[in-house]
């Protein structure tokens, strides 16, 4: 059975110390049931203003309260572990001190940032491409303001000026012979 002392003492030794701290393996179950019985303790006082039924109210709060910044802290430091692994590339070994619940965060979170690891890589090669679309041309001959793909009005351009320009607007001004390409990437 747990008690106040003990979530105390645990939240107490997570919050001091930089390594993952190793809880009883029921201690989830046990505080659950804790936190219940003093529920059901505090419903079935008359009094709710006698001190006593007014200092179990205050020490079921802390209670709470140390529970919830036991699990935060936990969940912080399972975050700092996920993001050591994912660009480490440490083996994703069970670390002994996750509870349940943790070592499927762990590995949904380590699972997240290599697939952002991998959308970083796929947008960096797009914007490469993206890039290699325009090219540096210069105009052969005089040539009237015309619109791009989007709509927007570009030049007009002297002969000889140079631009540089999306990739399918300089195949159209190339047949009409406009343009020579200067720069290929």
């Amino acid at each position: 059975m747990v008690t106040f002392s003990d979530i105390y003492e645990a939240m107490r030794k997570e919050k001091y110390s930089e390594q993952l701290q190793a809880l009883p393996r029921k201690f989830l179950l046990d505080s659950a049931q804790y936190f219940a019985e003093k529920k059901e303790f505090l419903s079935k006082e008359e009094d709710l203003f006698s001190d006593m039924a007014i200092k179990n109210k205050k020490k079921l709060e802390n209670a709470l309260s140390s529970f919830r910044d036991l699990l935060r802290t936990r969940k912080k430091k399972i975050l700092s572990l996920a993001f050591v692994a994912a660009e480490v590339g440490i083996s994703k070994k069970d670390f002994e001190n996750l509870l349940g619940f943790e070592k499927d965060l762990f590995e949904e979170v380590v699972r997240s940032l290599e697939n952002a690891e991998k959308n970083l890589g796929t947008d960096m090669d797009s914007s490469q491409k993206e890039e290699k679309r325009h090219k540096l041309v210069r105009f052969l001959e005089h040539v009237p303001e015309f619109l791009n793909f989007e709509g927007e009005g570009i030049g007009p351009f002297e002969k000889g000026e140079m631009a540089n320009l999306e990739s399918g607007l300089i195949e159209i001004l190339e047949k009409d012979k406009r343009v020579e390409v200067i720069e290929e990437d």
